[in-house]
């Protein structure tokens, strides 16, 4: 399928405990399936031709959860970083993590920078992991980057405008997504990328993540490519 220029495909993956709870079942077998979910709409992305996918995987807000919620999603990751990405890396993805690292446990982090260097010349697809991230938290680190280099000299205030900024935000070096999607029913978007999104068109789908297939991404694309994107300019 053409998608008339998308390049940039941004997913909010809610609806993983609600999935769980459906089916009666503990809650790390939802974000267990919605794991699997991801590598799935990953290899969609792919083939739809869209180069960059960026997923809300766990939130800043996200630490206030349970401690033993907290626990289960850290024990899973760490499972998914071992071998979770592996049919991702066969496909020639590049995979790179976002957020506030130092939030995350040491040896969670030197397996996300594995990965990265694993993946670091794939160039099928880039796949963008939001990982202890929150928006208001990247666009305060890129302000605080700004200040210091003003303050080292390295730039003058009136030198500071939009393009330089975004330099400045974890996803420097990344298209805007030109579509966001979320799952689950909600309808708003959680201090997730509240930059990058500011002229996204955005899909919200009843679907709860781990029940979100292919052909109702391949749908989503569909009526993305009717939609006329005007930027503000009429």
């Amino acid at each position: 399928m053409s998608t008339l220029g998308l390049q940039h495909i941004a997913f909010i993956m809610d609806g993983n405990r609600r999935w769980a709870k459906q089916h009666n079942l503990p809650v790390a077998q939802g974000h267990k399936k919605g794991a699997e979910t991801l590598v799935e709409i990953a290899k969609a992305t792919k083939e739809a031709g869209i180069k960059y996918m960026t997923v809300y995987a766990f939130s800043t807000e996200n630490w206030q959860r349970s401690e033993s919620e907290v626990a289960q999603l850290m024990d899973l990751l760490r499972q998914y970083l071992d071998k979770g990405f592996d049919e991702l890396k066969e496909n020639d993805a590049k995979i790179v993590f976002i957020g506030e690292r130092h939030m995350l446990a040491p040896d969670i982090v030197e397996k996300m920078a594995k990965i990265e260097q694993e993946t670091a010349h794939n160039n099928a697809v880039m796949l963008c992991v939001a990982l202890s991230y929150g928006g208001k938290q990247e666009i305060v680190a890129a302000a605080k980057k700004l200040a210091q280099k003003v303050k080292e000299g390295a730039i003058l205030p009136e030198d500071i405008d939009c393009d330089l900024f975004a330099k400045y935000l974890y996803t420097a070096g990344m298209p805007d997504p030109d579509l966001m999607v979320r799952t689950g029913g909600e309808l708003r978007t959680s201090n997730y990328l509240p930059w990058q999104l500011t002229y996204s068109e955005f899909y919200f789908s009843d679907t709860l993540w781990p029940d979100f297939k292919k052909e109702e991404f391949m749908q989503i694309l569909n009526e993305y490519n009717n939609r006329e994107r005007r930027y503000g300019k009429s």
